[in-house]
């Protein structure tokens, strides 16, 4: 008797939306357009951010020059400019305590040659160089269009390990990023 309870209770979502078919389509285009509005929020949000200098790209996802993709946490990997500094920072989930103390490397810099155009479909690229202390890199960002979804390729000065990570652009001041040793 409880089997038979425990599958009509299961089963009555599934009966509403059969009876109220139309109130369902019409709930999952609403959901459609609330999602596309709070992309286009969001990608608002980012283009504002990368105009003032004031943006960090939180990445969760990062490629290798061989091509090996790795998820990552996107706290730990990151690119953060603030007016004339930034920060890139890779870190990936290894017990070996890297550089920066949290198993990868923190390069902690001042911005030069500060590039960014907007191409015809909407896409925002930026290009800089990175000087920090003990290591320097050059630094393509890209931010889709109609998204705050992005990429960085990251390409060291001192060797040929280009890397690319994937994520999301957000300002600085709603970053939940944590920063290891720089170099």
């Amino acid at each position: 008797m409880k089997i038979v309870v425990t599958f009509i209770i299961m089963m009555m979502p599934f009966m509403a939306c059969n009876v109220y078919s139309q109130e369902c389509e019409k709930n999952i285009d609403s959901e459609k357009l609330l999602e596309e509005r709070i992309d286009s929020l969001k990608s608002f949000e980012a283009e504002k951010a990368i105009t003032d200098k004031h943006f960090v790209l939180e990445a969760d996802k990062v490629e290798f020059k061989s091509g090996e993709t790795v998820f990552v946490n996107s706290n730990t990997n990151f690119v953060s400019v603030a007016d004339d500094k930034s920060v890139v920072q890779v870190s990936f989930n290894v017990p070996v305590s890297g550089p920066n103390g949290i198993g990868g490397i923190t390069l902690d810099g001042n911005i030069s040659n500060y590039k960014q155009k907007q191409d015809k479909k909407g896409n925002i690229s930026i290009s800089m160089n990175v000087m920090g202390a003990g290591i320097s890199a050059v630094v393509n960002i890209v931010k889709y269009a109609d998204s705050n979804k992005a990429s960085v390729t990251i390409s060291p000065n001192f060797n040929s390990n280009r890397i690319t990570l994937s994520g999301y652009i957000v300002p600085y001041y709603k970053s939940r990023v944590f920063k290891g040793n720089s170099i």
